[in-house]
This record gives structure tokens, C-alpha cells and sequence, in this order.
């Protein structure tokens, strides 16, 4: 059985941002790739569970980089699951460079979804494709939760558009770390770059949603809030460091 996932890439500039580095929209990108990736091999892949009109869908993610990589570098991604958790299926990703040196690591939640109901499934047989990795060591703990958080804030309304749907009919779930970096905007994120970045789905945006943001920046620390008709749909939080 295919216990572990392992994938590598040269970062290309469409990958990066304008300083040059690892876009985390796209960090999240890649992530998402590569546990997609092993799903097919694990045997419930997007094409085995749609025959049973599931898909899956992530609940949490945490990332944490140790640094930005730049244009041209070598990226490697091992990625592997851990035994599922009541509904969830945790999977874990170590990212490190040409040197074998850690730049991130990640850990995420995922669920199954009814593709017509729109509503989460049970794990059922799906459960027992998931490799025993109880021997491997996990990088970090499970997912956070997003804290509380106050200071200056920045309120605006956003509807997606269509670079901002996936397969599934909603906004992707890696669209919401663009939303944040778009909200610290431009002068923040060239001197600034996300040291961690915790993201809790509530629940499923659709194409036709109006999304009230609601940023909150205090000091180093951030945290955004995505509302549809006054429900939290989403929350984002982390730190930020000056960038490397």
C-alpha cells in the first residue's frame, strides 16, 4: 500500500508572487495536488468517489513556512494520512528543498461531501483505504482552531468570480489564502510574508454568494473573516514576519 505521497517541482513564476517567491495561494495549490495525487493511487481518488457521488472536501488546513522559496528552485512534497478521526481523515505534508532542508509543513482535515445534497458523509468503506501510518511521525499537531482577535479593522464585500471556482461548484479552498493576502494588500505583502496560516471552512461558498471580509490586523497577528448572509463561512488566522 502506498503509505506516503512523494512529488517534486521546479517553482516556476507562475507560482510566485512579486517578490519573486511561493505564492501561499499556490503553496496551498500544490498541497492540495499532491494529496489529490495519492487519493488516486489509495484508490479514492475525484473519479472513484464521484461514481459514488462523494467528493472530498477539506475542513481544516495549517501551514507553517520556515521560508519563501524563489523562482527556479527544486520543491519536494511528501504527503501522507493518518487514521481517520470520527468523520475526519487527516493528512499531513513536509515540504523541503534541493538540500533536503525543511522550508513548511502542513496539516489539513479533510471530509466526504454528497455531490446533490450538498451535506458531509459518513467515512464508510472509504475508512478502510487508508493506509495504517500509526508508525509514522507526524510534523505538527492537528489543525487550530482560528482565535479571537482584536484591532484595526478593514471591512469590504467580495462575489467570486469564475478564476475563483473549482470542480465542485464552490470557491477552492486554496482562494481564501488569496483573499487574505489581497486584504493585507500590496504594501503589506512585500514586506511582510505569512509565517502560519490556519484556515477553518465552516461551510462551502457558492459562485453566486455575496462575502462580507472582515480583516483585523494586530500588531504582527491577522485574522479574516468570511460572512455569507451574516454566517461565518470561513475564518483565517496566523502571524506575519518581515519578509526573509
Amino acid at each position: 500500500m502506498y503509505k506516503t505521497h512523494e512529488t517534486s517541482f521546479i517553482l516556476r513564476s507562475s507560482d510566485c508572487d512579486v517578490n519573486g517567491c511561493w505564492r501561499p495561494g499556490a503553496i496551498l495549490e500544490a498541497l492540495q495536488e499532491a494529496a489529490g495525487a495519492h487519493s488516486e493511487l489509495l484508490g479514492c481518488g475525484r473519479d472513484e468517489l464521484l461514481r459514488q457521488n462523494a467528493v472530498w472536501v477539506v475542513s481544516r488546513m495549517e501551514l507553517h513556512m520556515n521560508r519563501y522559496p524563489a523562482i527556479g528552485e527544486k520543491i519536494t512534497i511528501v504527503t501522507f494520512p493518518m487514521p481517520v478521526r470520527l468523520c475526519f481523515f487527516p493528512r499531513y505534508y513536509v515540504l523541503t528543498d534541493e538540500h533536503g532542508e525543511m522550508i513548511g509543513k502542513a496539516g489539513s482535515l479533510w471530509l466526504l461531501m454528497d455531490v446533490h445534497t450538498r451535506k458531509m458523509l459518513p467515512p464508510g468503506n472509504v475508512a478502510k483505504l487508508i493506509p495504517d501510518n500509526k508508525d509514522l511521525s507526524v510534523p505538527m499537531n492537528l489543525p487550530a482552531t482560528v482565535g479571537a482577535l482584536q484591532g484595526e479593522e478593514f471591512v469590504t464585500s467580495y462575489h467570486p468570480v469564475y478564476t475563483d471556482l473549482d470542480t465542485n461548484h464552490h470557491v477552492n479552498n486554496t482562494k481564501y489564502v488569496d483573499w487574505l493576502c489581497n486584504t493585507l494588500g500590496t504594501d503589506c505583502m512585500i514586506r511582510q510574508e505569512p509565517e502560519s496560516i490556519i484556515i477553518n471552512y465552516n461551510h462551502e461558498v457558492l459562485a453566486d454568494s455575496e462575502v462580507v471580509l472582515r480583516r483585523i490586523m494586530k500588531e504582527e497577528q491577522y485574522r479574516l473573516i468570511g460572512y455569507v448572509q451574516d454566517s461565518v463561512a470561513f475564518e483565517i488566522g496566523g502571524m506575519l514576519r518581515k519578509r526573509q
